[in-house]
């Protein structure tokens, strides 16, 4: 998958994810760089070494779409965004379970929504920056709210009370990360649902297989050969046809990170034996 590594690292955007997976007796996590046409796994623990340890992610120096786990804090050459498909839950389950006193959250959702929109209708658009009006404001915006759900939650000492002061200091804290898709709508990078889609059927497999892998290394080795499938059904080769290619499961990919354009046919895997 070495080639697969060197073509994530040259991606304007990669999403990032590590759900975790049972195997010989404990918990491990898969590790997961994407982008729409390219999927790399890896296995090991929640660290920030594993996490360098699929060789993707250190010296990168695009945009990281991922959700907040901290761990991710070290990779400095690289821009970060958070997931904002996340983040929106987030808001909407303290909205839905206070909603007299979380007014904030419904109003912190509606914003978040209406830049995605202006992000996205920008990046239709051909456009790389939103117009020059919506970021003073959106920001403005932003502000008021946070500053609203952290100060009608200040004083009070109940769950929920507690649940919307770390939600609204996160906001405080991560608004650069929060915001990147504002700031680059050229990127598709308001969610992680590529991220999602692409670890799927690691959850499948897993729910399938009685909820664990027997070893460690049938977990690895499920990774690896997941990576290659996954990638050559982004690129609209199927299963039968991508294993057929190679008794190994490691694809020799010409040098293209995605398709020049939305109809091109890809240049098929070449096997390496």
């Amino acid at each position: 998958m070495g080639q697969v590594r060197e073509l994530l690292k040259t991606a304007p955007a990669v999403h990032a994810d590590e759900p975790p997976a049972r195997a010989a007796g404990g918990t491990r996590y898969v590790h997961l760089a994407c982008t729409r046409y390219l999927t790399h796994m890896h296995t090991g623990d929640r660290s920030s070494d594993a996490i360098d340890a699929g060789q993707v992610l250190p010296g990168y120096q695009g945009v990281i779409v991922r959700d907040g786990y901290a761990a991710y804090g070290h990779l400095t050459s690289a821009l970060h965004t958070w997931c904002g498909v996340r983040l929106l839950r987030d808001l909407k389950g303290l909205y839905d379970f206070e909603p007299a006193q979380q007014q904030w959250a419904s109003r912190m959702a509606a914003l978040l929504i209406e830049a995605r929109d202006a992000a996205s209708a920008a990046r239709q658009a051909g456009e790389s920056a939103l117009d020059t009006a919506v970021p003073g404001g959106l920001v403005t915006r932003y502000r008021a709210l946070a500053a609203e759900g952290l100060a009608a939650s200040l004083y009070r000492r109940t769950a929920t009370a507690k649940d919307a002061r770390r939600i609204a200091r996160r906001f405080r804290t991560f608004e650069d990360l929060i915001l990147r898709f504002a700031t680059r709508p050229d990127l598709d990078i308001f969610s992680s649902n590529e991220a999602e889609r692409t670890i799927r059927p690691v959850k499948v497999q897993q729910r399938s297989s009685g909820g664990s892998w027997r070893t460690l290394e049938g977990l690895a080795e499920f990774a690896l050969v997941q990576s290659y499938l996954s990638t050559a059904a982004k690129w609209g080769i199927s299963k039968l046809d991508a294993s057929a290619t190679s008794s190994v499961a490691m694809p020799g990919y010409r040098p293209a990170s995605n398709p020049p354009d939305s109809t091109a046919t890809p240049r098929p895997f070449t096997s390496r034996r």
